[in-house]
């Protein structure tokens, strides 16, 4: 037998074609659906020159006729309506852009097609911001996803009863799949192809679009930035004296004494607002700190490591590779000029 032949027959796993269903929702990002769709039909044409039957039947769906997008740039034309097709097995909801509360609630009459479809055993797959969508539509009480690490204060703040694990690229749970900021959903689109297909398949399709695979977390890109759309004034003031004065010793009695409450009511008042505790916090603003500088390159990570407030080498490091899950140097070595 050719070796050829012996490789093909080793990737393929298909037991079934599976229907996929692209939303066609409005203000979402058209390169989101564009690329899920392209990725689905690049495995089917790979499967194709090896003589394989498809992996996925692929439609765009909609609940109305041509949608436009991007200020009217775009126009996606949905191949079915959602009252027509009875049955997927594969929703994919694009990324949102702008408003995300504005743009869940103009997809609001998606909701009912969706939560049918998953008790009729879809699964969901919410790329970047859709994960909004996701929430919006009840699905993801007491369950785990991502989204783009800079909507997940936003993210958190109207779905406190999803567990974010924004540091993550990929999470999936009970069916639900997520992924994190922008282009990580291309590594769900691949992460999809291996779920359904196989790994090797997953391989040759990351090669052909030159993506980076199995990427993990997205720590390394976050940009820490506090939660403060709660009402609570005194953390609020909490939050402005930590952020101006970080490079200081700060210590938890001493803020709750400026602020005139107990330290047990002010942790917990802190945790509410912002989401961290007290020293968390302290920490990531301090890391923050630490990340731009070294992204500027002009000074060496010891100075940095006292300018920012840390007197041990070694606890830095640790801290540091706890909130970007990579090194000083790395980062640095990747940033700076």
């Amino acid at each position: 037998m050719p070796i050829a032949t012996r490789n093909t027959l080793s990737f393929v796993q298909i037991i079934s074609m599976k229907h996929v269903s692209i939303l066609a929702l409005r203000d979402s990002n058209f390169a989101s659906i564009v690329d899920a769709r392209s990725v689905l039909l690049k495995v089917n044409e790979l499967l194709a020159l090896n003589h394989q039957p498809k992996a996925f039947d692929v439609q765009i769906v909609g609940m109305q006729g041509d949608t436009s997008l991007s200020d009217g740039l775009y126009s996606i034309h949905p191949e079915v309506m959602t009252d027509a097709l009875k049955k997927t097995e594969l929703i994919i909801i694009p990324a949102l852009e702008g408003d995300m509360m504005s743009a869940t609630h103009n997809n609001r009459f998606y909701v009912d097609w969706i939560v049918k479809q998953y008790k009729k055993n879809a699964e969901i797959a919410a790329l970047c911001t859709g994960a909004f969508m996701l929430g919006f539509s009840g699905l993801l009480r007491n369950k785990k996803c991502t989204t783009h690490w800079q909507y997940a204060n936003e993210f958190r703040y109207f779905y406190p009863n999803v567990e974010l694990i924004d540091e993550k690229i990929i999470v999936e749970h009970n069916g639900l799949y997520s992924s994190g900021g922008s282009n990580a959903y291309w590594n769900l689109l691949l992460f999809l192809v291996e779920r359904f297909v196989s790994r090797e398949l997953s391989i040759q399709v990351a090669k052909y679009f030159v993506v980076n695979l199995d990427k993990v977390n997205q720590t390394p890109f976050i940009i820490f930035n506090g939660l403060k759309d709660h009402e609570d004034t005194l953390i609020l003031q909490a939050q402005e004296f930590i952020e101006a004065n970080y490079p200081q010793k700060i210590t938890v009695d001493e803020l709750a004494d400026k602020l005139h409450l107990t330290r047990r009511t002010f942790e917990r008042r802190f945790k509410k607002g912002t989401h961290c505790s007290v020293i968390e916090y302290l920490q990531k603003v301090r890391i923050e700190a630490s990340k731009k500088e070294l992204e500027t390159g002009r000074k060496s990570i010891d100075e940095i490591i006292l300018e920012v407030g840390y007197s041990d080498a070694q606890t830095f490091r640790d801290i540091f590779k706890r909130v970007t899950g990579t090194t000083p140097v790395e980062y640095k070595n990747r940033y700076a000029r």
